[in-house]
């Protein structure tokens, strides 16, 4: 065969090959009867983006079709590929996964629905089905697709199938890939049998679908000789399962079987270390305990590996380091420890790394440098720490390549490098939560491609450079939680590409600037708790029609708008506390009909609420008035159609009677408002039983009446708070039934009669204060042996009588115990010394709140101390007090008491009681305020009250005490007053005292003392606390 010939014949073949790869041939239509099968089938999907417009009879040739393959030889359709062209919309988890709603819309529109028509059957030569990114609404897979002989790629993946596998989809024995995960409804398998005739199978994709009555999968699928992938991520497998005999699918190159059911140990994976040609292997979210496995040290051909969200808590290994041929590696979310070794170095074909949340120390290694492929490396939280030069370790050969750096919470200090810029491969930076400081440097800008800058939770400073302005292409700007402290650069408005900004709780200064409205693609924006002022107008929102979340709390800004201003925005979250709103009620909030949380608190409002916006209301979530001047009625408050909802509308001026509720509110506080009438209708006019109100705040108002006997109908009520209103009569027994409640406020109303023992029930209390009323009766032994987890108990200003109970001393939790003035008798129980709260030093555990949103009910508790009644809320935590003053006491002052060394204030004042001063009164070393005054103990006063060196309010005064006061700064700096009525001398006061010790007659100074005796309390305690802040205070103000 000469030259010429064979030239011909390798032309031809090209032809061949050519001719049959092609989807269409000019000359060849596609088969009448195939044309109209896929019109069948077209007519029973749903299109609403209209993408397979183009099947109709006007183009009668199906093989021109978008989607559709035909062979070139013989018009058959061979391929369908129906996939959505926008990809995965993944709305499971944000509605904007694109960047903005246009695209996210698009993409949801593109997503075919309805049904599978049989017709398909009629496409004889069908090798190729794609139907992925759709969405079937649950439908089973068709069985008449296991007729479908002549596939070989099969890919129905998130389509949104739902129901049993059909098992005939076995009988497809020519399929190299079957492509079923990811479904948003439940598939599931019962065996995987009918797998075991697809030989020829080469990709297998069953991830997400039910597999858990699938105990035979490894068997089946170590029979698949073909098999190159197989993924069967969250599937609820038993990965515990082993082969009895030898592995036979070698071939396999991927293995997903990630968050599956827990190996059990030791680690059975004979079977997969003999898979010694795998390169990619994930399995993560397995529960694999211990240390990282061994074995795997010998499966040098991986290049991917997956070993995240596990219990691995060993230090890295050694040989792990040495798998030079590694792309990928990811073990995050373990408690790996140790440092992270220098031979990182060596691995020089990684391209992503992610060792985040582990409990890695030490500093990063500096051999990172020589990575010269890596793209992508997350070191966040863990227990690293390091200077800021480390970031110049990315400056080494991987500097072009570099695309993510995630160095959040390694406790890295220091000022960012001033070569920053030269990392200008970075589209995502991530280094919040550390210690850097200083202001960022001015190069920032050169970083051109990044999308993502988080710097949020550090302690930079000063203002954000002019060339912040340059990174155009960025999308998301964090910057939270600094100490940024200047004026907000106008260039901020130049970043065209942004969606979410934000700068909160920094304490930039100046007016919000005017170039933000320019901000076309902004979606959230939040400038919260920040010192910006002046003016805010329309021109800060021009082109802010993509808005949807706009957080500006605690900045002293003034929003001015015209009346008949029209927002280019519908915002889903407002908040504007603490900014100075017209007088009027917002008449543009009329447009808003997306709103589902809004907060214009303390904004200086004096206006009716119109009736548009309570209608408004029935869609939002969380609604905060308060701390306004509104006034008028409120409506019946409309049922939100969401799960829950919270309202705020206290400190106003409401007036009327209460509303309506709604069955699904969830948090409501009416208080210091002027409500008035009862509370019947309000809490006993529905009978729904799905009433969902966790928290009601009714306190400070003009309410009166009965409280009603109906709380069987909220049974999620964990605050209740009526306190400071007219309500008479008793405590109803129906309270009992709130099985949930924490805190229970009814003090200084007109309450009487005994507390119900049904409040025993109520096991969750910690807080108790019914203070100020009428009760009567002797205090409740139950509380005792129920209550266990009170944390306060006030029930100070009522009638209770006899003793107090022994029962009371099983409240390991009580700080705070306040009986006085009542009519209690008898001594006091020495158990009592047994109140573990108090005999520790409580840290601050900061506000104590039972809402799920900021800035709701806090916690609060009444106590007095060193002669004054304060509120405490914030501190609440570290509160410690008892309080028995003013009853009918007797006998001695427990020494057990003395063991409670964490409280703070003590008063025992205005009883009967006798004996002397315990001794140990010294080792209460935290006191600030004692006071044993109006009784009748006798004896010295106990030298040990020298170490009382935080007190700072005393009162020992109309006792019995005699001889020498003890010598120290502290006692020595209170005046007289404060032991005035006993038989003392020495300093302070005037008696000196004789050699022997004995004090001198003191009748004179008894006489001076039958003043007023309110007069010498407060003079004491005045004068006490003066020299008890200076004995504490004073050595620090001299230091400066």
């Amino acid at each position: 065969m000469n030259m010429f010939t064979r030239a011909a014949v390798v032309l031809f073949l090209v032809y061949l090959i050519t001719a049959t790869t092609s989807n269409r041939n000019s000359s060849m239509l596609c088969l009448e009867n195939e044309m109209q099968a896929v019109l069948r089938f077209k007519n029973d999907l749903t299109d609403s983006s209209d993408r397979l417009s183009s099947w109709n009879m006007v183009h009668n040739d199906c093989c021109y079709w978008s989607g559709v393959v035909c062979h070139s030889f013989n018009g058959h359709v061979v391929e369908l590929h129906l996939q959505n062209p926008y990809g995965d919309c993944n709305p499971s988890y944000s509605e904007y996964s694109y960047g903005d709603p246009e695209t996210y819309m698009a993409c949801e529109n593109n997503k075919l629905g309805g049904k599978i028509n049989p017709s398909l059957l009629n496409l004889e030569q069908l090798s190729y089905l794609d139907l992925s990114l759709n969405d079937f609404g649950g439908i089973q897979i068709p069985s008449f697709i296991s007729s479908l002989r002549t596939l070989r790629y099969l890919n129905l993946s998130h389509a949104g199938f739902g129901g049993l596998i059909p098992p005939g989809l076995g009988n497809l024995s020519d399929l190299r890939t079957l492509d079923l995960g990811y479904s948003s409804y439940i598939l599931r398998a019962e065996n995987f049998r009918w797998l075991s005739d697809l030989f020829f199978l080469q990709h297998l994709d069953l991830s997400y679908a039910d597999l858990s009555q699938a105990s035979d999968w490894l068997q089946v699928t170590n029979m698949l000789p073909s098999l190159v992938e197989l993924r069967l991520s969250d599937c609820n497998l038993d990965l515990s399962v082993s082969l009895p005999n030898m592995v036979n699918f070698t071939r396999l190159a991927a293995l997903d079987i990630s968050h599956n059911r827990p190996f059990r140990s030791p680690l059975p994976i004979n079977w997969l270390l003999s898979l010694t040609g795998l390169r990619f292997l994930n399995l993560g979210g397995c529960g694999i305990s211990g240390p990282m496995a061994s074995g795997l040290e010998n499966m040098t051909s991986l290049t991917h590996v997956d070993l995240y969200c596990n219990n691995l808590n060993s230090s890295i290994p050694h040989w792990l380091y040495h798998f030079r041929g590694l792309n990928s590696l990811d073990l995050s979310g373990n408690h790996l420890r140790g440092a992270i070794s220098d031979d990182i170095g060596n691995m020089t074909s990684i391209v992503s790394i992610d060792m985040s949340g582990n409990e890695l120390e030490g500093r990063i290694p500096r051999s990172i440098q020589k990575l010269c492929r890596l793209e992508a490396i997350n070191l966040a939280e863990n227990g690293l720490h390091d200077t800021s030069d480390v970031l110049q370790i990315f400056f080494g050969c991987g500097i072009h390549s570099l695309h993510k750096l995630n160095l959040e919470s390694c406790s890295i200090s220091g000022p960012l490098p001033k070569s920053l810029g030269r990392l200008s491969s970075l589209k995502s930076l991530k280094l919040a939560h550390n210690q850097f400081n200083g202001t960022l440097p001015e190069n920032i800008g050169q970083l051109s491609k990044l999308t993502s800058l988080t710097l949020s939770s550090n302690k930079f400073n000063e203002t954000l450079p002019e060339s912040i302005g340059q990174l155009s292409k960025l999308t998301s700007l964090t910057l939270s939680s600094n100490k940024f402290n200047e004026t907000l650069p106008e260039s901020i408005g130049q970043l065209s590409k942004l969606t979410s900004l934000d700068l909160a709780d920094n304490q930039f200064i100046g007016t919000l600037p005017e170039s933000t409205g320019q901000l076309s693609k902004l979606e959230r924006l939040w400038i919260d708790n920040n010192n910006l002022e002046g003016v805010v107008s329309e021109v800060h929102f021009a082109n802010l029609s993509n808005l949807r979340d706009f957080s500006g709390n605690d900045n002293p800004l003034i929003l001015q708008v015209s009346p008949k201003w029209s927002p280019p925005f519908q915002l889903e979250t407002l908040a504007l506390r603490s900014w100075r709103l017209e007088s009027k009620f917002p008449n543009w909030l009329q447009a808003q009909q997306r709103l589902t949380h809004l907060d214009l608190s303390s904004t200086r409002i004096s206006d009716i609420v119109p009736t548009w916006f309570w209608n408004l209301s029935s869609q939002l979530i969380y609604l905060n008035l308060s701390h306004n001047q509104l006034h008028g009625v409120v409506p019946s408050i409309p049922k939100v159609d969401l799960a829950y909802s919270v309202i705020y509308l206290n400190n106003n001026s409401f007036s009327g009677s209460l509303p309506r509720l709604p069955p699904n509110l969830s948090e409501l506080d009416l208080s210091r408002n002027w409500f008035m009438g009862g509370l019947s209708h309000f809490l006993c006019g529905s009978t729904d039983k799905l009433n969902q109100l966790r928290i009601l705040h009714l306190g400070d108002n003009l309410l009166s009446g009965d409280i009603p006997d109906c709380w069987m109908n909220w049974p999620s009520l964990m605050v209740v708070a009526l306190r400071n209103n007219n309500f008479k009569g008793n405590i109803p027994s129906s309270m009992g039934y709130l099985s949930k409640l924490r805190s229970l406020h009814l003090r200084n109303n007109s309450l009487n009669r005994e507390v119900p023992m049904a409040l025993q029930n109520c096991t969750e209390l910690k807080v108790i204060d019914l203070s100020q009323n009428e009760f009567r009766g002797s205090t409740t032994s139950w509380m005792g042996k129920g209550l266990l987890k009170l944390i306060s108990l006030n029930l100070r200003s009522n009638k209770f009588s006899g003793q107090i109970p022994s029962d009371i001393c099983h409240l390991n939790s009580l700080q705070i115990l306040d009986l006085a003035n009542n009519n209690l008798s008898g001594e006091i129980p020495g158990c009592m010394g047994n109140f573990t709260a108090m005999a520790t030093e409580l840290s601050n555990g900061g506000k104590i709140s039972y809402s799920s949103w900021s800035g709701g009910f806090f916690e609060d508790a009444y106590v007095v101390t060193k002669g004054s009644e304060l509120q405490y809320d914030g501190t609440l935590s570290l509160v410690t007090s008892m309080d028995l003053s003013s009853n009918n006491l007797s006998g001695e002052v427990p020494k057990e008491l003395t063991s409670l060394v964490g409280m703070r204030s003590l008063n025992l004042s205005g009883n009967f009681l006798t004996g002397m001063i315990p001794k140990k009164i010294g080792d209460m070393e935290l006191l600030e305020s004692l006071d044993f005054s109006r009784n009748q103990l006798s004896g010295e006063i106990p030298s040990s009250v020298s170490s009382l060196t935080f007190l700072s309010h005393l009162n020992l005064s109309f006792n019995n005490l005699s001889g020498r006061i003890p010598t120290s700064t502290q006692l020595q700096s209170f005046n007289a007053s404060c032991f005035i009525g006993n038989k003392l001398c020495g300093p302070p006061v005037s008696k000196n005292c004789t050699v022997n010790g004995v004090a001198p007659d003191n009748r004179n100074e008894e006489g001076k003392g039958d003043g007023p005796e309110v007069d010498w309390f407060y003079l004491c305690m005045a004068l006490g606390f003066a020299a008890g802040f200076w004995a504490v205070c004073g050595p620090i103000l001299k230091a400066f």
